[in-house]
């Protein structure tokens, strides 16, 4: 259960079903990772065109072309600039973080990891149900899977947890081919279709005159488009997962980690080639649905509910053709749910470990996917295995990380002063934050489950961090040359340390705490000391090296100063160190500070402070077993 549990923290590694990216200049070509993306895209085509008829009616070809405008006049610009950001595969939520420092950074990117978790918890749920209706469906088996769909979408997500407790490696390969597949079905279905409305002309005739009734003119029917378009935005999906498979791109041999300038051209070429791929598919599938599918069976109940094209399949194509459509649905629609489930693997580790908000079971994969099979149970049930009622949770998820990623690019034309994009990437943004807004009003499910997934990170996250608080989070220690003679200096003699928190820094500061140690402690006058002064820089980072300079002032006062998120990490690492390089034990005193346990034990929780003394002989008492050759921590 627990194999491969390892600090993720350290090494810049992260865990997960794919463990490390391949290495670099070893990846596939850009249109073989295109599939790996694409059974997440393309596979929004099992319940997209339904969705769409829902939503708009007749109108449905007319807003799901304001969505391919909105594909590729807004999310594939915004996508092909995150390329550009983050080559290696980090996308726009590390964009962002960048951007912010501190707490509310940690706190801001903790939120869109609750979306992207809800994101990609509901693709896994959405593609096993839509999975299901395909196969409860199938007229050879409607009879025998009747009422069974929530059931068998179970089955779906066990197997799917089930493959991941064994151990998974996602196969490129697989996804070449099924995607390949699946998407010459799908010709073959929309040729048929295609060819079907031309030969019943009166088809094309019904629809534009039942178009005009309901809405009257053109600028009607945009309007109505507008409006009704952010309930189609389940076809944005697939952005992020395009990034975020980045690092899997040849490019060329050339590139290096820091300047991939083939991976970033290539990749560009795997964004646009899926987006014009999946708008040519959405206008096709939703024109032909709309024109040759009765109304009434998109809704609940009805043959084309949440299978609209696999309906067309077999009463077009036969049962024969309309099965192997449904298998290789099916197929692609489970293995979207793997990528999904792989790509929330690969997710958090990203992140929460250098925030110290990992708990240490999590650092496996296994338990993280019996939490996420058990969480994906739960949304299952919750919705009662129904497509329809998951898609504006999905939608939320997605645009969400869209528009995250449209205000991220649009920070970083504004700090290139791109005076042009900025202008397109902030009407970009506004177009996706309208979008976002609408959704949610109308459909306010997205935001109540991202909600929980937010609320849950959080609290597990702040949990995890106060857990782990009295680690020795300091990954490194580095000396510089005066700090190096002041440590071979003392240990000719007994190494007495003293904490000082550096205020004026005047010879009267140092005078007077020497007193103050002496006096409180009954050392002998004639015993030696050195400063250590500690300067807090972001108490929200957890993990970092230590730089150690050394400095004599008023002519006769060493210090070493260190820069640090923890004082008291920081002391006990630097004791450490000068343990293990002069062989003996090194001293260091304290005075206590003011106040009470609780409030100080606050300060240095958010602010890496508080009562330093107690905290950093905690911290030694966890890194270091053995009393014997343990630092000496006095206080008075």
């Amino acid at each position: 259960m627990l194999q491969g549990l390892s600090d993720m923290g350290k090494g810049g590694g992260h865990t997960g079903p794919h463990a490390e990216p391949e290495p670099p200049h070893q990846g596939q070509r850009w249109w073989r990772v295109m599939c790996l993306t694409g059974v997440d895209y393309f596979s929004t085509l099992g319940y997209q065109p339904g969705i769409a008829a829902l939503a708009a009616g007749l109108l449905s070809p007319v807003a799901t072309i304001v969505l391919v405008i909105v594909t590729l006049a807004g999310a594939l610009p915004v996508y092909r600039r995150v390329a550009e950001e983050s080559p290696h595969g980090e996308g726009s939520i590390a964009m962002l973080e960048r951007l912010l420092s501190f707490w509310q950074g940690k706190l801001f990117v903790l939120t869109l990891l609750g979306f992207a978790a809800t994101d990609f918890l509901i693709t896994i749920t959405l593609s096993a149900a839509d999975a299901s209706t395909h196969l409860v469906e199938n007229p050879h088996l409607t009879g025998v899977l009747h009422d069974k769909q929530m059931l068998i979408t179970l089955v779906l997500v066990a197997l799917l947890g089930a493959v991941f407790l064994k151990g998974f490696l996602e196969a490129i390969g697989v996804a070449v081919a099924l995607v390949g597949a699946y998407l010459a079905l799908n010709v073959v279905v929309v040729v048929v279709g295609l060819y079907h409305v031309v030969t019943a002309g009166h088809v094309v005739t019904d629809w534009a005159g039942a178009l005009t009734t309901q809405h009257g003119n053109v600028f009607v029917m945009i309007g109505v488009a507008l409006l009704v378009f952010p309930k189609l935005a389940l076809g944005l999906s697939g952005f992020e997962t395009g990034v975020a498979v980045m690092p899997h791109v040849k490019g060329d041999p050339a590139d290096t980690e820091e300047r991939p300038a083939g991976r970033i051209r290539d990749t560009k070429k795997l964004l646009t080639t899926a987006a014009l791929v999946m708008s040519g598919f959405l206008i096709t599938t939703s024109f032909i649905t709309t024109l040759l599918i009765p109304e009434k069976e998109f809704e609940a109940g009805g043959q084309a509910n949440g299978r609209a094209l696999a309906y067309l399949a077999h009463d077009y194509l036969g049962n024969t053709f309309g099965t192997v459509y449904d298998a290789s649905t099916i197929a692609i629609l489970w293995f979207a749910g793997a990528s999904a489930m792989a790509g929330l693997l690969n997710l958090m580790p990203r992140y929460l470990p250098r925030y110290g908000m990992a708990p240490h079971w999590a650092r496996a994969v296994r338990p993280m996917v019996i939490v996420f099979t058990l969480i994906a149970f739960l949304v299952t049930w919750i919705f009662d295995a129904d497509v329809n009622a998951q898609g504006g949770a999905y939608a939320t998820g997605v645009l969400v990380l869209i528009s995250s990623a449209a205000i991220a690019v649009t920070i970083a034309a504004r700090k290139a002063r791109q005076r042009n994009w900025i202008i397109a990437f902030a009407v970009i943004s506004a177009v996706f934050l309208y979008t976002t807004v609408a959704n949610v009003i109308e459909r306010p499910d997205g935001v109540k489950i991202g909600a929980c997934f937010i609320a849950g990170i959080i609290l597990v996250s702040l949990l995890s961090r106060l857990a782990r608080s009295f680690e020795l989070r300091v990954t490194s220690v580095t000396l510089d040359d005066m700090a190096e003679r002041f440590v071979r200096d003392m240990a000719s003699r007994r190494i007495r340390l003293i904490a000082n928190e550096p205020d004026r820094r005047d010879i009267a500061e140092y005078r007077d705490k020497i007193e103050q140690i002496r006096h409180d402690n009954d050392v002998p006058g004639q015993e030696d000391f050195v400063f250590v002064e500690v300067t807090v820089t972001d108490p929200s980072e957890f993990e970092a090296g230590l730089t150690v300079r050394g400095e004599v002032l008023h002519n006769r006062y060493r210090v070493l100063t260190l820069e640090s998120s923890s004082v008291p990490n920081a002391l006990a690492a630097l004791l450490l160190y000068v343990r293990d390089t002069t062989g003996r034990t090194p001293h260091i005193y304290f005075e206590w500070t003011e106040g009470g346990p609780f409030a100080n034990l606050l300060r240095f929780f958010l602010f890496g402070q508080g009562e330093v003394a107690p905290v950093t002989r905690e911290v030694l008492r966890e890194a270091e077993p053995d009393r014997k050759r343990r630092p000496k921590v006095h206080v008075g």
